[in-house]
């Protein structure tokens, strides 16, 4: 049995945002069951040196879409950075996962030895699509989301390995 580009990218990516957005609904609840104001949970970090929730949300949104566009040979959306609110994450997760979703597996499928090429700081990067997949993107895309859900639960939010996971 084999698994294709498609299995490994589009409904994995569409998956763990679902999930991800399902966590925020968690952390709103929260923040209000609490008298907490959602954006100190929004600005809040592991470490002073790491991204805040917010971004990390924002970039687990921005793995997803360029993957599934560069995998297929798609134009990735550009998103602004302007959410503010634990809502307005909500829409971009849904706007992902709407965009992510509507990729057929024949549009992706194959893109194993495509060239991928991103440019990283003041470099460029060239990886064929699987290693770009397994290699790249897909640890990116999780780092970003498990940080997210760090933060949440290093702040209280009950959470755990089902929420991330999500439950069949």
């Amino acid at each position: 049995m084999t698994i294709s580009m498609y299995q490994a990218s589009a409904p994995r990516f569409a998956n763990s945002l679902k999930n991800l957005s399902a966590i925020l609904d968690k952390a709103a609840a929260h923040a209000e069951a609490k008298k907490i104001d959602p954006a100190i949970l929004l600005q809040s970090r592991l470490y002073p040196d790491m991204l805040p929730l917010l971004r990390q949300v924002q970039i687990s949104s921005d793995n997803a879409k360029g993957a599934v566009a560069r995998l297929a040979g798609a134009e990735v959306p550009k998103y602004e950075d302007t959410e503010e609110t634990i809502a307005d994450l909500q829409q971009r997760l849904a706007k992902t996962i709407d965009f992510v979703s509507s990729f057929k597996p024949a549009q992706i499928d194959g893109s194993e030895d495509k060239n991928i090429t991103l440019k990283l700081g003041t470099r460029e990067v060239t990886w064929k699509g699987m290693q770009y997949l397994l290699g790249f993107a897909l640890p990116n895309f999780y780092f970003h989301v498990v940080t997210a859900y760090d933060i949440l639960r290093h702040n209280g939010v009950e959470i755990g390995k089902r929420d991330f996971i999500g439950t069949p």
